[in-house]
């Protein structure tokens, strides 16, 4: 497999669990808006430690779906 290829696989694999990472971090938001009201304190607690854990994993795959975009305008 050529390096071309193996960075292109690269990205979608990162671009596929970034799209989970996303989904799953809209789904967590939505459900602690919906019900904060009722939550138990730990539960709330967790929840937001939860999203913001998300949020920076989504920063953390976009950084390096970015390196391998500049390692395949390098080629």
């Amino acid at each position: 497999m050529s390096e071309l290829d193996r960075l292109k696989e690269q990205v979608a694999y990162l671009k596929f669990w970034q799209g989970i990472v996303v989904v799953t971090d809209i789904s967590l938001g939505g459900w602690l808006v919906s019900a904060s009201d009722t939550a138990a304190p730990l539960t709330f607690a967790l929840a937001v430690a939860g999203i913001i854990l998300l949020s920076i994993g989504i920063v953390v795959l976009h950084r390096q779906i970015e390196r391998r975009i500049d390692q395949i305008g390098k080629l």
